[in-house]
């Protein structure tokens, strides 16, 4: 209280030049800040979350095209919507039995998840966030799977029965489709262990609910109402995590103490390299590895078939049992 009483005489003393000087000082710190570069790591939802391929590849250059596009106007949902068409035409690209056209596809869809990452890094260097435009992010990586797939069960129609690749594609689709949603789900849980602000993303079926009660009918609405049957999927697989949430936000409410905090993320971070697997750098190196080897051997699909079915949800099994697990053991 002293100090800042004798801060205010001293400024009360100073003359008008004196203040002027001031003011012109202190507005040139505010520009100077303003005009600061933003660092790599603010344009990340958290460096913890980020697997080996994000950090080193497709983020460094997702943060540099972020940077070029921060005060263009262009907006994260207009990224998001290249994204899809990109992604989509790349999938299309895998049907012909055709090495250039399926190496261009590659490329393509290699460019469709930097604009995924750029998307989300613009929106947190400008601050422009939306819950639809959570729900388009995650619906891009989605409809770019539904093209890759069917252009991989046609492209087996002309080696196996068209029975067993739509079978294949079918339950490999439905596979994708469940790791992304619950591999998101412990990622933004993550983020909600690291502070609210940071996992403000973090949402419960009833918050979702609330938040579609309260829309104007249109496209917006019907995102949102897709979006409440994708977190009911989240909290119907993992019940002791919400059993361990009650627990919690009957104790402390929603801002959990810094030694809970930490306690929780150490915990969690034990899955992180388990459901990173589950990711698109995780699928999309066996998914080219094998088209490359289908222009020699056609049938060579079918590995990354059977990779995503058996082996990327073993993963997923895994990393829910040792979630659960920990969820279940956890004193409050």
């Amino acid at each position: 209280m002293c100090k800042n009483i004798k801060k205010i005489q001293i400024i009360k003393n100073l003359s008008p030049n004196s203040l002027s000087l001031l003011e012109r000082r202190l507005r040139g710190e505010a520009l100077k800040k303003m005009n600061e570069k933003p660092k790599f790591e603010d344009s990340l939802k958290s460096i913890e979350t980020e697997n080996f391929f994000d950090r080193t590849f497709y983020r460094q250059i997702g943060y540099r095209i972020a940077l070029l596009l921060k005060n263009t106007g262009i907006t994260p949902n207009q990224i998001t919507i290249v994204s899809i068409f990109v992604g989509v035409f790349a999938g299309i690209l895998f049907y012909p039995e055709n090495l250039l056209l399926n190496l261009f596809g590659i490329l393509l869809l290699i460019f469709a998840n930097i604009l995924d990452c750029v998307d989300g890094q613009l929106a947190r260097l400008t601050g422009i966030k939306s819950q639809v435009g959570r729900i388009l992010d995650g619906l891009a990586g989605d409809l770019w799977f539904v093209a890759i797939y069917i252009a991989i069960a046609m492209r087996l129609e002309h080696y196996i029965s068209p029975a067993w690749a739509w079978t294949l594609v079918s339950l490999a689709g439905a596979s994708n489709l469940v790791q992304a949603n619950i591999t998101d789900y412990y990622k933004t849980l993550h983020l909600y262990f690291i502070s609210l602000k940071k996992g403000a993303e973090f949402d419960t079926v009833e918050r979702v609910k609330v938040k579609y009660a309260q829309m104007p009918r249109g496209i917006n609405k019907v995102l949102s109402w897709l979006y409440i049957y994708y977190t009911i999927l989240q909290s119907k697989i993992t019940p002791q995590l919400q059993k361990m949430l009650s627990r919690l936000i009957e104790k402390y409410g929603e801002d959990f103490p810094e030694d809970v905090r930490l306690r929780l993320r150490e915990k969690n971070l034990k899955i992180i390299p388990i459901i990173n697997r589950t990711t698109f750098n995780g699928r999309s190196i066996v998914l080219f590895l094998s088209l490359i080897i289908s222009s020699f051997w056609s049938p060579a699909l079918i590995i990354y078939l059977l990779y995503e079915i058996i082996f990327l949800n073993f993963c997923l099994i895994l990393a829910k049992i040792i979630h659960e697990n920990m969820c279940k053991k956890f004193t409050v």
